[in-house]
């Protein structure tokens, strides 16, 4: 059901926003050198692409380097939604799926703990 919801760019940062909101305070101050940006659209399909160096991987030699990227794409999600209350809830899950890779989190984990 491609472009169900439309949602302007404003409105779906505000989203993406809100379900940082929902992150733990002491996972939140965990977080360290991550920049989560909305992007139009991924031309694979994802709904969301964590790129960096897992904390669980950096070692005495991590240092000025970049910051990970988290991107969420808003055109993908929005595709595969047919209300607004659907774009929230997703959105939530790929946020925290994606800060899970952050934190070392694999993809089978993920799908285990139920955020696959």
């Amino acid at each position: 059901m491609a472009g169900v919801v439309e949602l302007t760019r404003r409105e779906f940062e505000e989203l993406v926003a809100d379900a940082l909101d929902t992150i733990p305070e002491h996972l939140a101050q965990l977080m360290d050198n991550v920049v989560i940006t909305v992007e139009e659209e991924s031309p694979d399909g994802l709904l969301g692409v964590y790129e960096g160096v897992p904390l669980t991987e950096r070692g005495d030699t991590y240092f000025g380097v970049l910051p990970d990227v988290i991107h969420i794409y808003q055109r993908n999600i929005c595709a595969i939604c047919e209300t607004r209350d659907q774009v929230v809830e997703e959105v939530g899950i790929t946020v925290v799926h994606e800060i899970a890779h952050h934190f070392g989190i694999d993809d089978d984990r993920l799908i285990e703990l139920g955020w696959g």
